[in-house]
């Protein structure tokens, strides 16, 4: 049962008994999860000294692909099972989330398949140089505001974190169905001279659709932006991230002023 939060129910109500119920069942879940999940093998909380060690981890010298942000880890999962040799980690603070997609790599054996629980500000302390192959990044918050622009997951400043140990050459994939956040990537790649190397502004509209992006979230199946549209960008980063942000934000102001 939900409530909203302008509508909550009476106290010594029915309703208000069911509420308060709820939210002691769902955290009673929670703390069941977060004791469970210390017990699996595929999944490191804030691990110290991984960096350089993830070959060890996973016991082979596959590339690796991470999936930021992962959630339940619905892309982390989909990929593990798509190309068995190949390994996977999904990155996420919410281990009440990714709880579900490390299970599940667990009940079907899906030994590439990892999750590493940490900030994504802190991502590069946890892989060397050239580590990692490929990022994705699957509908994250587009974080709308201009003001919350830095906190956008393909803002430059996150990039110059990824450049430090994504290999050279290596691709990182957006999936969102926020315009918003397409565009602004967009023009990120434009502006500070990135690689594009695929642009499709309607996913499913064209058949067949690539397997990997097949793949649906939990928050796509919301289609919180509600555009009816799934949009799709691969790049790669340059060896060097201008340092002009200063100018990306005031392009930015200018834009929310015109609007």
């Amino acid at each position: 049962m939900q409530f909203s939060l302008f509508e909550l129910p009476g106290k010594h109500t029915g309703k208000y008994l069911l509420y308060q119920l709820s939210l002691r069942t769902m955290g009673q879940k929670k703390l069941k999860r977060f004791a469970e999940i210390k017990t699996f093998a595929n999944v490191l909380e804030y691990p110290e000294d991984m960096a350089g060690k993830w070959k060890n981890f996973f016991n082979n010298d596959h590339p690796i692909t991470l999936e930021l942000a992962c959630g339940r880890g619905e892309y982390t999962v989909g990929l593990a099972r798509l190309h068995p040799h190949q390994n996977f980690i999904g990155v996420d603070i919410k281990g009440n989330r990714m709880y579900i997609g490390a299970r599940q790599c667990l009940q079907e054996n899906l030994h590439n398949g990892a999750f590493l629980r940490t900030q994504i500000e802190m991502i590069n302390r946890y892989f060397a140089p050239g580590e990692v192959d490929a990022i994705w990044i699957t509908f994250p918050d587009p974080q709308l505001r201009t003001s919350k622009a830095k906190k956008r997951l393909t803002h430059p400043r996150f990039l110059r974190l990824y450049r430090q140990f994504l290999k050279t050459g290596g691709t990182i994939h957006l999936k969102t169905d926020s315009p918003q956040l397409f565009q602004f990537t967009k023009r990120v790649i434009e502006l500070y001279g990135l690689l594009l190397v695929e642009e499709n502004d309607d996913v499913y509209k064209k058949q067949p659709v690539p397997e990997e992006l097949t793949i649906k979230t939990h928050y796509e199946s919301l289609d919180i932006a509600q555009s009816k549209r799934v949009h799709y960008l691969k790049f790669s980063l340059p060896e060097t991230i201008k340092d002009i942000d200063d100018q990306l934000q005031e392009i930015l102001r200018n834009e929310e002023q015109t609007d």
